[in-house]
């Protein structure tokens, strides 16, 4: 990584104080942005997180899926983790405390808005910042590719049932059409598109070119990402500002949840005999979230001023030091968690 990507969480941190800035002092400008809207669509978001996402889904090789069984219980511990436990967990986590224990310190309108927040944002398994962090705890390269290729696959049919249940659950009445519209815009045209020129580059250029077109794609990818945390921020800064207690509430069951499926995945994957290399790489896939998914989804399906976008601002504001954490316990855990293969 460069210097630039080292220093990934100053720059986030840095867009994350300009965007709530920006927000609070020029509420016009950004509410002109908000409402360059199509179907529901709000088109800067959209464009930023095509561009922030399309070059780092280049990175996945669907053909990486035929190695599946080389690491079969890495790949079947986070796929446990990701489909049967996150998203029910985080529905469980954002009942209790957003419901209940934090009731009566948030506005009682938005509640259900902030829980369908979190669900849509632990519905979405990371696909692009997974790579980052496999790449910190010396991950095994050919596991994170071939579990972010099958959890794409996954995706492109699992989310839209899967978030729709859980809304149901929560009695949250579910807009079918701006969920499917979602998951085909930012899910299904993304990965098609992305492996489509994927294949051109392959035929064209050979992985020479595949790798120059990465390179010079990197710094575009972060750049949207950055300019849409701006974005998002700028929306939520009045917000924010007036409602410190209510971001420091809804961080709190993202935070648990984090904490805890890293550390049952990397638990699961101790048990059952994977390698190091292996666990670390699926702790951290079992944890993350596609939060730009999950924003893309919630300004689709309830506005860029609802309590679900706020909710899914949240994740991106903890996203990536919560996980550097993690990839600290990771690495510092290694002997402990090798000294089973030893024994």
């Amino acid at each position: 990584m460069g210097l630039f990507e080292r220093q990934l969480t100053l720059w986030v941190a840095l867009c994350i104080i300009t965007g709530t800035l920006l927000g609070h002092f020029l509420p016009g400008a950004f509410a002109s942005l908000a409402a360059a809207e199509a179907a529901r669509v709000n088109l800067p978001v959209a464009v930023l997180i095509w561009l922030m996402i399309i070059p780092m889904l280049l990175r996945v090789d669907f053909g990486a899926m035929r190695q599946l069984g080389q690491h079969w219980k890495g790949i079947g511990v986070t796929l446990f983790i990701n489909w049967a436990v996150k998203p029910f967990s985080m529905a469980l986590l954002g009942w209790l405390f957003l419901r209940h224990v934090f009731a009566d310190w948030l506005p009682a309108g938005q509640i259900d808005s902030y829980i369908a927040g979190l669900i849509l944002l632990a519905a979405a398994p990371c696909t692009a910042m997974v790579f980052v962090w496999s790449n910190l705890c010396r991950g095994d390269a050919n596991f994170t590719l071939s579990q972010v290729a099958l959890n794409d696959a996954i995706m492109v049919v699992a989310y839209a049932p899967v978030v729709a249940l859980l809304l149901g659950l929560s009695a949250i009445t579910v807009p079918w059409d701006t969920l499917l519209l979602s998951v085909g815009l930012y899910i299904v045209a993304p990965v098609l598109l992305a492996a489509l020129l994927r294949r051109w580059l392959l035929s064209r250029h050979g992985q020479p070119g595949l790798q120059a077109a990465l390179r010079r794609l990197g710094p575009l990818s972060l750049s949207a990402l950055l300019l849409t945390l701006v974005l998002l921020f700028g929306f939520q800064g009045q917000q924010i500002v007036q409602q410190p207690l209510v971001i420091a509430l809804i961080a709190v069951p993202i935070l648990i949840q984090v904490y805890f499926t890293s550390g049952l995945a990397y638990l699961l994957n101790r048990r059952l005999g994977v390698a190091h290399c292996v666990a670390g790489p699926s702790a951290l896939i079992g944890a993350s979230n596609f939060f730009e998914l999950a924003v893309a989804t919630a300004v689709g399906l309830f506005g860029v001023h609802s309590g679900a976008a706020l909710a899914t601002v949240v994740g991106v504001l903890i996203e990536v030091p919560v996980m550097l954490s993690v990839v600290k316990i990771v690495n510092r855990s290694r002997d402990w968690y090798e000294a089973r293969e030893r024994a």
